[in-house]
């Protein structure tokens, strides 16, 4: 992703200099004191190994004036934590799945409170980490050991939420005040007895073997008018509802009945070239050059 970023803002004749931080913000300083950039473009996940840090970083920026690609601090928490995200979405009416938090550290008491199946994740974690086939559960006793899982191998949060039968289907958005919202997208399981039974998880993003057993690839969503029309709306809904600025991308599952929920949002998208969120601006119309110089402008903006 940063290959391609970097080779296309270059080609927009953009003087630019990569910075790689892992633990000391130091190098960022004395970037911004001797490259003096007009803007940084954001393409981090983490620091010092905590992603729900990343927020930590674009706030240093806006407390040095630098301005910066994507969301504002105040979006990156809001959407880095799925609880708080569906608080959020429910307020204002955007359907989301059931749910429940388990904090690290507490009691994981039983409950009626959702039905099964049920998925369980990573609060704060994204890129597929802490989900497994393993995370969908059956029974109370399975959720507990799951929930125990999260908290002991990845020492943060649980969130249980009802999980969706159905297709999983993204829509990336762009824009601060005027949106666009780009083609919905497909993760299909071809090759799979039940695919409404399938979900992301890290075996189906990542072991290629497992991939082409089951046949993976992503695709433009075939959606009628009607559910090609609301699920723009819920999108655009969502990202507003978050304050999510520059581009975002928001994951939805689709029942049998045509219902759509909101999974979760995520404020920072991978824009690789070959990836979904690229492709479906290409099939929008936005080819990946125009795209990355709008998302530099986008955040000149909003600075």
């Amino acid at each position: 992703m940063q290959y391609d970023v970097m080779s296309h803002l270059k080609k927009l004749n953009f003087d630019v200099q990569a910075l790689g931080l892992s633990h000391d913000l130091k190098p960022l300083q004395d970037c911004i004191q001797g490259f003096d950039p007009h803007i940084v473009f954001n393409l981090i996940y983490e620091f010092a190994g905590e992603s729900i840090f990343d927020q930590n970083i674009i706030a240093y920026l806006e407390l040095l004036g630098v301005p910066f690609t994507g969301s504002n601090p105040r979006s990156l928490m809001l959407a880095r934590d799925k609880g708080v995200t569906k608080k959020i979405l429910t307020y204002h009416n955007v359907p989301t799945p059931n749910f429940l938090v388990y904090e690290k550290g507490q009691p994981i008491a039983q409950t009626q409170a959702l039905r099964f199946p049920v998925i369980v994740k990573c609060l704060t974690e994204d890129a597929s980490l802490g989900i497994s086939l393993a995370s969908l559960v059956t029974s109370e006793d399975k959720l507990v050991e799951r929930v125990q899982n999260i908290h002991e191998r990845y020492n943060c949060h649980a969130i249980a939420e009802e999980f969706i039968d159905g297709r999983e289907i993204s829509v990336g958005v762009i824009g601060n005040g005027k949106l666009t919202s780009l083609p919905p997208w497909e993760l299909v399981f071809e090759n799979s007895l039940s695919p409404e039974r399938e979900f992301y998880h890290g075996y189906a993003k990542w072991n290629n073997a497992y991939r082409a057993r089951k046949g993976i690839r992503s695709k433009k969503a075939e959606l009628d008018k009607k559910t090609e029309r609301a699920i723009s709306q819920l999108a655009k809904k969502s990202y507003q509802a978050l304050g999510l600025k520059g581009y975002a991308r928001i994951d939805f599952r689709l029942n049998a009945k045509g219902e759509l929920f909101v999974i979760e949002a995520n404020p920072s998208p991978d824009l690789s070239r070959t990836e979904d969120f690229a492709m479906a601006a290409q099939e929008h119309g936005i080819d990946y050059e125009t795209l990355i110089g709008r998302i530099v402008h986008l955040g000149l903006r909003s600075a």
